[in-house]
């Protein structure tokens, strides 16, 4: 299961374009944390701590301990904004999680023994359908990540929803089928074009030509 990571925020007392742009110029990200029919609250972060956490892979469906002055928040975060130009992040979203209400968050799918799959060992190439897979889940029961095991898996066999291991408590948004999150597709054969073909054989027939007669 998701483990809880601790962050330090400082809260802000006003919102708007103005307001955020001077966090940014003393050096903070703006925040607010949102959801669970309660007012939303104005942080700023550290960077240094944003881009960290974003540097870890699953971030989004990481539990976070949002720490401000004496209280503390249970958050998820959910949305980040980047500079066009630096790519430093200029603004994040927090959404409050509240102990028993199902949430929907994207858990990432990690796949393993594909060196032992009989498919990509013939050849076969790995389509990855989806990376991740959102589902409804209790914010105590996130999983760090679904397991797709490849290890059986022959040439244009796939994995389901039913497969991946590691789902306990999780219910997927999509219900109305067991759906694909990858399969093992035939190898590609590249064979030339006709065109290449067809300018191919007059050169072949000039430099035949070309070639001096043989002495009597």
């Amino acid at each position: 299961m998701a483990n809880t990571t601790t962050i330090e925020a400082v809260s802000r007392e006003r919102a708007g374009k103005g307001a955020a742009r001077a966090t940014r110029r003393a050096g903070k990200v703006p925040a607010v944390i949102y959801g669970a029919k309660i007012a939303p609250t104005l942080i700023a972060l550290d960077p240094r701590a944003v881009i960290r956490e974003l540097h870890k892979s699953g971030w989004r469906s990481r539990l976070y301990e949002i720490k401000v002055g004496d209280e503390s928040v249970r958050a998820l975060m959910r949305d980040v904004q980047f500079h066009p130009v630096s790519d430093a992040p200029e603004h994040v979203d927090f959404q409050r999680l509240l102990p028993g209400e199902l949430i929907t968050v994207a858990v990432a799918v990690q796949f393993i023994n594909d060196a032992t799959c009989p498919g990509i060992k013939k050849g076969g190439v790995l389509n990855v359908v989806r990376h991740s897979v959102d589902v409804r889940v209790d914010p105590e029961n996130i999983p760090e990540h679904f397991v797709a095991d490849l290890g059986a898996l022959d040439i244009n066999d796939n994995i389901r929803w039913s497969n991946l291991a590691g789902t306990d408590g999780c219910k997927p948004v999509i219900t109305d089928r067991d759906f694909v999150i990858s399969t093992v597709a035939p190898p590609t054969k590249v064979e030339a074009a006709p065109e290449a073909a067809a300018a191919a054989a007059p050169a072949a027939k000039g430099k035949a030509a070309a070639k001096p007669a043989a002495k009597k």
